[in-house]
């Protein structure tokens, strides 16, 4: 349901909440999430205009969190790649159905609203906390 602009943004952002603080290169980002690096330098840009990462030029510079991962929400990342749309009028344009959705896109609307609470409540933090898992956020083959 969610784009793959989306997974990558929150890879990149996990990554880097994994980092502590610290500025990472892109190519170590690409590497640690397996994001084609042309497509994550788009995303970055995405995440610094919604102010989720800033970017430091020159020596020791790089990406990193513009806040903590316990201030920084799943919706934000969202909303700063591919903000969530909520359905307000008839997505078919019927004029007959003005303002008022059909039960089908009452639902669905009632689905995006379900999905858009969950990731404002969540924030990154929480989702990172599972110290089970692994540092990477795909598979790397070291050559």
């Amino acid at each position: 349901m969610l784009s793959q602009t989306v997974e990558y943004a929150l890879r990149a952002v996990s990554y880097l909440a994994s980092e502590n603080d610290r500025y990472a290169k892109t190519y170590e980002i690409a590497k640690h999430t397996c994001v084609p690096s042309a497509y994550l330098v788009k995303v970055l840009q995405e995440l610094v205009a919604g102010k989720i990462v800033e970017t430091k030029k020159g020596i020791g510079g790089g990406v990193k969190l513009s806040r903590s991962p316990e201030k920084i929400t799943i919706l934000e990342v969202v909303n700063a790649v591919e903000p969530i749309i909520r359905i307000k009028r008839c997505p078919l344009g019927l004029e007959r159905h003005g303002r008022q959705l059909c039960p089908l896109h009452r639902r669905l609307d009632a689905a995006l609203a379900s999905m858009e609470k969950a990731f404002q409540e969540t924030t990154l933090a929480e989702v990172l906390d599972k110290p089970a898992f692994p540092h990477t956020l795909c598979d790397i083959t070291h050559e």
